[in-house]
């Protein structure tokens, strides 16, 4: 009977979280109190099933993201690459799309799109271009490359806690290349292919002459050395320490918290000489809802193991993952359409608790990583599987002051899509799957 209303409970609140009636964290913490009200786990059980290691590192790197957010940093950045692009439209906005990607790596996408969208749209709007394409697009490119390391997005982070995976293991493990490595690969040709068919076509050269002129007009000075140089000394140090996690015997929520508290401190000292930004407006700009959806996920997923749920789908999928080139396949090409439709993160959590209970039995390392790829690649479909394709469908339209047409906003996620998961497959296989089934 638990078992039977666990599977109740998750399934509702997921389906409640896909359609989006109701705000998503104000489902996932509804769907969390039920699997207490319902007996499922006792309200300590919840409490201890949340990781607050990965809310630690949620929390102290979205601070550190939102102050180097204000250091004018990024706007130069956006500003030395239109220089770069000889103002080529085509050339420039493939330039953003690596940048967001890159940037992503070590910043939530979220706040890479909301970062990249301050610095486009008035060069965009100078220009009178649409919004859109441009937003888009890095908003894909943000999404892409969030799990290629440790900490830019949940999903390589539920990995850590679940497998035990080190930062440095994401560019390195076992003696072959993971994750850093095979997704920026996988990045740098599905851009290249983008620029090459769409951007060429979809951009005239007439563009050169706007784009120059808006990059020209639109003044960007880094107006506080001193905070940009803390702010940037201290987000290198926090992610070598991140790095170093192993030798330095502390979790990496402790490290991401330490940076932010001593970044913290330090700007407060600076305002007494400076207009570094106020601590309220930091505060302000943290996403409290995505903490809260992340605190009730660990509860909901949690909740489904000890029923036995998870056990239950390991066992059935068992012989299937036992043969690695036929269950790595499947894994795969069943996850990418799954989380154009369903919460990534949810799905991605509950299936690194099957592949961790089948780890006795096989070796889970290709499957965690198959798992991670194929559901990071495929939440690009929709705005339901990323957060941030719905953020920058909001900025379009506000931006543009029109609605964003499915028929264009698939003409966007589907080729990306497939494109990017064709490579990544792969590389996956050869370099994951096929030398482990020999």
């Amino acid at each position: 009977m638990e078992l039977i209303l666990a599977a109740i409970i998750f399934i509702v609140t997921i389906f409640f979280i896909i359609i989006g009636i109701i705000d998503r964290a104000i489902v996932a913490v509804l769907g969390a109190i039920s699997m207490v009200l319902f007996g499922i786990v006792t309200e300590i059980e919840a409490f201890h099933l949340i990781d607050w290691n990965i809310i630690g590192i949620l929390f102290g790197i979205w601070i550190i993201a939102i102050y180097f957010n204000k250091t004018g940093i990024p706007e130069a950045l956006a500003k030395k690459l239109a220089e770069i692009s000889g103002h080529e439209t085509p050339l420039f906005i493939s330039l953003l799309g690596l940048l967001a990607g890159f940037l992503s790596t070590f910043l939530d996408n979220v706040i890479v799109v909301l970062m990249m969208a301050s610095i486009m749209v008035p060069l965009l709007k100078r220009m009178k271009l649409r919004v859109a394409p441009f937003v888009i697009f890095t908003a894909l490119c943000a999404n892409f490359m969030g799990s290629a390391l440790l900490l830019g997005d949940l999903p390589p982070q539920m990995l850590h806690s679940v497998a035990g995976v080190e930062f440095l293991e994401f560019i390195w493990q076992a003696g072959r290349p993971s994750s850093f490595i095979i997704l920026t690969v996988t990045f740098l040709i599905t851009v290249g292919i983008f620029h090459i068919f769409r951007f060429k076509k979809q951009f005239s050269t007439m563009d050169k002459e706007e784009l120059f002129q808006a990059a020209n007009t639109h003044v960007v000075r880094v107006k506080n050395k001193m905070f940009a140089f803390g702010v940037v000394a201290i987000f290198a140090a926090t992610i070598l320490a991140m790095a170093m996690r192993q030798f330095i015997g502390v979790a990496l929520g402790f490290i991401a918290l330490t940076g932010a508290g001593t970044l913290m401190l330090l700007v407060e000292i600076l305002r007494k000489k400076s207009s570094a930004p106020k601590f309220d407006d930091i505060l302000m700009d943290i996403d409290w809802k995505a903490i809260l959806f992340y605190i009730s996920l660990f509860i909901l997923v949690g909740s489904i193991d000890k029923a036995g749920i998870i056990m239950m789908i390991s066992e059935w999928l068992l012989p299937l993952m036992s043969e690695p080139t036929m269950g790595a396949t499947v894994l795969y090409w069943v996850t990418l359409p799954i989380v154009g439709i369903v919460e990534h993160d949810a799905y991605i959590l509950t299936f690194l608790h099957v592949i961790k209970d089948m780890a006795g039995m096989l070796d889970p390392w290709p499957y965690y990583w198959i798992l991670l790829w194929a559901g990071t690649l495929g939440s690009n479909l929709t705005m339901v599987g990323a957060p941030a394709l719905y953020v920058a469908l909001n900025i379009c339209e506000k931006e543009d002051r029109v609605r964003v047409s499915l028929k264009e906003f698939f003409s966007y996620t589907i080729p990306f899509v497939l494109i990017s998961a064709f490579i990544n497959y792969l590389l996956a296989m050869v370099i994951w799957i096929l030398p482990g089934s020999t």
